[in-house]
């Protein structure tokens, strides 16, 4: 059986579930190689899994790097409005073979990550100690 490029990867997880925007899954990878490398994880081998905490972490600043402010806008735009969803983005890419797991891995790790306006809008609103 041929391999498959990423985009064509994409390309048949949208065919199957088209819940999230194509944006979504190389956005989704980059936040994984940050995560990787803000945790110093070696760049093959066992050592180098992400737990799904470490890998929310690291979408979370990814996202805040990328896009500020915006940064709840753009995934709702791309249909993420919970981490629950990066699970499922995380777990398409894990089922065409692009990411790995281990057997202790689940989609229902993502389940109970951050909540969005707290993590993607709160650092952004203004501080009303200081206003008078």
């Amino acid at each position: 059986m041929p391999t498959v490029t990423f985009t064509e990867a994409v390309a048949q997880i949208l065919k199957e579930d088209p819940r999230y925007a194509p944006e979504a899954y190389p956005f989704i990878r980059e936040a994984l190689d940050f995560a990787t490398q803000s945790l110093k994880k070696p760049s093959e081998g066992p050592g180098r899994h992400v737990t799904a905490a470490e890998l929310l972490e690291g979408i979370r600043q990814y996202a805040l790097k990328e896009y500020g402010p915006m940064a709840m806008t753009v995934l709702n735009s791309w249909g993420i409005r919970q981490c629950a969803d990066f699970g499922q983005i995380v777990f398409n890419l894990v089922n065409k073979e692009f990411l790995g797991k281990t057997e202790e891995d689940s989609v229902r790790d993502f389940d109970h990550g951050y909540d969005f306006e707290t993590v993607f809008r709160a650092p952004f609103e203004p501080d009303e100690s200081n206003a008078e």
